[in-house]
């Protein structure tokens, strides 16, 4: 049955109101009809009207108190991705403010991506540059993603699982760095519920069978520290809170313990009026029990980057069970439960700004990120930073000046030089940590005092740190270092790793490389030039293999696929002219030989080239000389008839490790395989390998790869291939 949505504004304005009693109760009534409009007749998966979906997003939106804008936005959140409604015709009703933050959560429309990965990190992407620009969008995500997984239950199981996924490694670490944490537990056991359900259900029963037991014994606290704190003058809330259960989950699988085993399932938090009230509640807790050593945490006199403040301790209650106190004034715990959101209102507070601009500081380095080289990377890249460097576990690091910073677990002190700064980083010379020097490679633990030593006179980055940083930011500004700085010396770089490569490719060879195709692949790449191509290619950010694989085709491509035969009278016999090749049909007889530009053996694909008095000369289809011929109808069908006790020379060529007994061990192998070895030279190059030239006596090409296989098992050999020249 439809519901009546006229009366259901009169249940939501209710809320608007208790929220905001100065509600723009008119331009919400205007969202709110504007977006049933073009909703109706939709349903959700459940069967119901899809507009109650943008009536809950909205509703949690005005608990957040937020403003009336991001209310209307997020009553209309959906419209331009799912109904006939265009941008313009938004903006002309309801502004370029709210018609802002609606583009900014949703989805691009008509992506050419191959996968679904690459359309949900470009969806991401578009998202997070917009929240970059305002964070309501973000917030209003949020609302809407915290509904979706509130009504999963009526999707697939494999949507669940993989919209789960998605929560857990994108919104929750959101939620978690914007300090909603009320948000944050929600979706975490959202999450738990769909991707672990044993798991969820198992604990939520030991939970529930523990409950009346747990809360007997929160209360003896609660009711022992209220008598304590009565005999003061302080204002004071005292309650018990739940641990989440996906924390519960992550605590045993972390600590490898039982459910027995954890204690402290419930924390008492103490709400009071100032801060100095809350270390006085903290001295009062210490007089009570006993606390527990090195698990004081004084989120107040050094807040999380995220913003939040408390006080923590855990202290040994009776029978010796350790239990969390959590002390925090009452301003403390809205900002905990509504994070960045309780900040909103300091936009308009000049006197208060520089504190909402603390909050922002994730934001800001994304931000920094992206004009330091974010915008140059692709959307699984960009997707991978986020995951990696802003939403991974943390860790925390002081600057001597006693700055915070958060860093991937594992980051080194080059990842804390990139995060202070840019050109920090760039100019960076060593590393003292706690008053020590240390390492470049010595990773970084929370609390630790780094101080980054500079030089003007630095010549920039090693190319080594690249194998050091842990955090993709830092590896991103240190890539753009040699891509702005050392054009040059990348492109030589950039050169050399491709050709390197190529070497060891058997399908194509440096000379049967045209200029154009190296343009055509550097355009294809998005390269003006092949010189930028090279260059990308030295810096670290293209793979040799993607250009590869295009010389590769282009190649291909250019081999004849039918070859014109010689317009000569033919009769119906066949005739041999060797031991070992059949030619096409004619009536008279001709010399054929072996070309040695690429000495042919049985298995490859031939053809036969009338040359100018010396007879037919027998080609690899392959071969240079043939895809790059100017007079295609001097070519001829040749066949291999031949015997198999035939052999035939084929070069290779193996390059090693210089070292004693790789001639013998080589010899060894080859004559244990039967094969005749017919010349041999051996030198060395310039970075010292030793370079091998073989002519070998093989019957075809079968036994050829057969050898290069078993050669190939030797560990001092790098690399091995077959010369067609």
């Amino acid at each position: 049955m439809a519901k009546d949505f006229q009366k259901e504004f009169i249940k939501f304005k209710e809320i608007i109101l208790k929220n905001n009693k100065k509600a723009d109760i008119n331009l919400i009534k205007r969202a709110y009809d504007f977006a049933e409009y073009y909703h109706r007749g939709q349903k959700r998966n459940s069967g119901e009207d899809y507009f109650i979906h943008p009536i809950a997003v909205a509703t949690t939106i005005s608990n957040m108190q937020l403003d009336d804008q991001t209310i209307c936005a997020g009553l209309m959140h959906d419209v331009l991705e799912d109904t006939t409604v265009t941008e313009d015709e938004m903006k002309e009703k309801f502004g370029e403010e709210i018609t802002f933050l609606v583009d900014g959560v949703t989805k691009l429309k008509n992506l050419s991506y191959k996968t679904k990965e690459e359309t949900q990190a470009e969806n991401i992407r578009k998202m997070v540059l917009a929240m970059s620009n305002d964070i309501r969008v973000i917030l209003i995500k949020l609302a809407d993603r915290l509904h979706n997984m509130r009504t999963l239950e009526y999707k697939t199981e494999k949507k669940q699982k993989q919209t789960a996924r998605e929560t857990l490694e994108i919104y929750v670490p959101l939620a978690h760095r914007l300090g909603i944490y009320t948000m944050k537990w929600e979706l975490e056991d959202l999450c738990f519920r769909y991707q672990n359900p044993e798991e969820y259900y198992e604990l939520a029963q030991m939970v529930h069978t523990k409950r009346r037991e747990r809360e007997q014994y929160i209360n003896e606290i609660i009711q022992t520290l209220d008598k304590s704190l009565d005999e003061s003058n302080i204002n004071f809330e005292i309650s018990g809170r739940p641990k989440g259960l996906y924390s519960i989950y992550k605590k045993m699988t972390r600590n490898k313990i039982e459910f027995n085993e954890i204690y402290d399932l419930t924390a008492v938090r103490v709400l009071v009026d100032t801060v100095a009230e809350c270390y006085e509640v903290l001295g009062k807790v210490h007089s009570i029990w006993r606390p527990i050593p090195n698990r004081i945490k004084d989120y107040i006199g050094q807040p999380k980057p995220n913003g939040y403040r408390s006080l923590h301790t855990t202290v040994f209650g009776e029978d010796s069970k350790p239990f969390e106190v959590q002390i925090r004034t009452r301003q403390m715990h809205y900002e905990c439960e509504y994070g960045i959101a309780a900040h909103w209102k300091y936009k308009e507070n000049k006197s208060k700004s520089t504190e909402f601009d603390k909050k922002l500081t994730f934001i800001r380095q994304i931000m920094e990120w992206q004009k330091e080289g974010g915008k140059d990377v692709d959307s699984k890249e960009f997707l991978d930073t986020l995951k990696g460097d802003f939403f991974s576990k943390e860790i925390y690091i002081y600057s001597p000046k006693g700055e915070i910073y958060s860093l991937p677990v594992n980051s080194c002190a080059i990842d804390f030089a990139y995060r202070i700064h840019t050109e920090v980083g760039n100019m960076c010379v060593g590393a003292k940590v706690n008053g020590k020097i240390v390492p470049f490679s010595h990773k970084l633990n929370t609390g630790d005092v780094v101080e980054i030593l500079t030089s003007k006179n630095s010549q920039g980055p090693s190319r080594d740190w690249l194998n050091i940083v842990q955090s993709n930011q830092a590896k991103s500004k240190i890539k753009q270092f040699f891509k702005r700085h050392r054009k040059e010396e990348n492109i030589e770089i950039g050169k050399d790793n491709l050709f390197r490569e190529l070497r060891k490719n058997n399908e194509i060879y440096k000379r049967d490389i045209k200029d154009f195709w190296l343009e055509e692949v550097a355009n294809d790449l998005g390269f003006p030039t092949p010189d930028e191509m090279y260059a990308s290619i030295g810096f670290g950010r293209t793979n040799t293999e993607q250009v590869i694989q295009k010389l590769i085709k282009k190649h291909k491509d250019e081999i004849p696929k039918t070859e014109s035969k010689i317009d000569i009278k033919r009769t119906s016999s066949k005739k041999s002219f060797s031991n070992e090749v059949r030619v096409s049909d004619l009536d008279e007889e001709v010399e054929v030989k072996f070309a040695k530009c690429c000495n042919p053996v049985p298995g490859d694909k031939i053809v036969g080239f009338i040359t100018k008095g010396n007879g037919i000369s027998v080609h690899v289809r392959t071969c240079p000389n043939i895809t790059n011929i100017k007079t295609p109808e001097r070519l001829i069908d040749v066949y291999w008839q031949n015997k198999k006790d035939d052999e035939f020379p084929v070069k290779i060529q193996i390059t090693t490790i210089d070292g004693t007994g790789i001639i013998f061990e080589i010899t060894k192998l080859i004559s244990t395989e039967n094969v005749s070895i017919e010349a041999m030279n051996v030198r060395s190059n310039e970075k010292h390998e030793g370079i091998i030239d073989l002519t070998v006596l093989v019957p075809n090409t079968d036994k050829l790869n057969e050898l290069i296989m078993k050669l190939k098992t030797i560990k001092t050999i790098e690399s091995i291939y077959r010369l067609k020249s």
